[in-house]
């Protein structure tokens, strides 16, 4: 049975920022099948990339090497493959993640002039203005 954790879980991890729960979440990830769930990941992103100051290109290296581990898993991995790959290309990750998870419609709506520019040929959900 794999184990969900929280944001508060990966934040300790990726940032080490309490010796003693790092700890602990270091001893899960050994030792436990953990889901990282989407919304886990989403927050976890705004987390460190706001209120602990990392690069976004930190932020998805660290991702992806979570998600080789073989005991890692998420619910979707293709749709967030993609999401780490347009975050790479240059969408922000919230609106990669977005835009992944709607890949199976033809339009995504948003007021978002960057988030329109950049999507450009990424999938086959065109983004644009209502």
């Amino acid at each position: 049975m794999k184990k969900v954790i929280d944001t508060n879980i990966l934040i300790r991890l990726l940032t080490k920022d309490d010796l003693e729960q790092y700890q602990k979440v270091y001893t899960l990830f050994q030792r436990q099948d953990i889901l990282l769930i989407e919304t886990v990941l989403l927050e976890t992103e705004l987390v460190l990339r706001y209120s602990y100051k990392f690069k976004k290109d930190k932020v998805i290296q660290s991702f992806r090497k979570l998600l080789n581990l073989p005991n890692v898993f998420t619910e979707n991995s293709q749709i967030i493959n993609n999401a780490l790959d347009w975050a790479e290309q240059g969408l922000d990750f919230p609106d990669a993640l977005h835009l992944a998870k709607s890949q199976t419609e033809s339009v995504f709506l948003t007021f978002d002039q960057k988030f329109i520019k950049r999507s450009k040929d990424m999938g086959h959900c065109e983004v644009k203005q209502p």
